[in-house]
């Protein structure tokens, strides 16, 4: 940590939204804007709704409601820096904000990473060992779960972030992106970087590969259990479910591997912002839709949520009269 004082950059900038025309700058920034209000609150709302209904106090919402809790942080590691920058017509980031941003944006994409393998075998307990579900998936198998998570998260992120600052930064201090990443960060460095690609690679491929094998397996074993279910409409029920579910996975899966597995010759800087705005602010947007709204229990918890917060202020006028 060190090298970091030795660094003769002490700011960066961040031009993802300044490399547009104006009149596109202020879409974009209205585009955004609409898609972290509606994560913030379609995951708040999830979180609240699963809080405060007895019926889905279950490993599954459990899940559910840890993973509305990281999109919401994910998201907020980087869309209000952009949305404030816009607003107050600046783009510098200080060096140790930048390298918080890394380390913040590393641990909760690892927790989305795991969340979702972590669901994937819930569901596949539940549909291929239904009988044994309760005594498999306990209060404390769910907890340990969750807790080993982010403590891997927390490692992995702390790795790559001190990486990061041992390299020095002699020269250009722009990133053509809306938020600090490693790829434009190694792409700046006038140190080696190789270390750090050969950690992204294997450290970090191997944090992701594991919990999307994990997916792969259980949606393997749950599409055969589903297969032998005699009823037409049960198995289109079970794999219009399974579908949303692979649906955000791939989506989660695809813009990852795009920005940090290939080559460093073959990135685009509008390519990479296109991914990573996929996986940082849209697939955060459509995880409450996806993973909750389309649940009959889920909309029941929420109409009751809406409606109690609608009822209240006509109770509290009735009791002042």
């Amino acid at each position: 940590m060190g090298n970091i004082n030795q660094s003769s950059v002490s700011e960066f900038l961040l031009l993802g939204l300044c490399r547009q025309p104006q009149q596109q700058q202020q879409l974009l920034f209205l585009l955004f804007l609409i898609m972290y209000l509606a994560t913030v609150l379609g995951n708040l709302l999830i979180i609240l709704a699963i809080s405060t209904d007895s019926r889905l106090h279950t490993p599954m919402y459990f899940f559910l409601s840890n993973l509305s809790f990281v999109d919401v942080c994910f998201s907020s590691t980087t869309v209000p820096k952009v949305l404030a920058n816009h607003i107050l017509r600046i783009q510098t980031i200080s060096f140790s904000g930048c390298l918080t941003q890394l380390y913040f944006l590393s641990v909760f994409a690892d927790m989305d990473n795991f969340l979702l393998a972590v669901m994937a075998y819930d569901r596949f307990v539940a549909i291929c060992h239904p009988l044994h579900y309760t005594t498999k998936m306990t209060h404390q198998l769910c907890a340990l779960l969750v807790v080993e998570s982010w403590v891997v998260s927390n490692l992995n992120a702390l790795l790559h972030t001190l990486l990061m600052a041992q390299l020095s930064f002699c020269g250009d201090n722009i990133i053509p992106h809306f938020f600090c990443d490693a790829t434009p960060l190694m792409k700046l460095s006038c140190s080696d970087t190789h270390l750090n690609e050969l950690m992204i690679l294997y450290v970090a491929g191997l944090v992701l590969l594991a919990p999307f094998v994990c997916i792969l397996v259980s949606y393997i074993f749950i599409a055969c259990a589903v297969l032998r279910v005699s009823s037409t409409g049960g198995k289109w029920k079970a794999f219009s479910t399974c579908g949303s579910h692979l649906a955000v996975v791939f989506l989660f899966y695809g813009t990852l591997i795009t920005v940090y597995f290939n080559p460093s010759s073959s990135h685009s800087a509008g390519r990479d912002m296109a991914a990573a705005m996929m996986y940082t602010v849209v697939t955060p947007m459509l995880n409450p839709f996806i993973y909750s709204l389309r649940n009959r229990d889920m909309k029941g918890a929420l109409r009751k949520v809406l409606t109690m917060n609608l009822h209240l202020p006509i109770s509290v006028r009735k009791s002042h009269t």
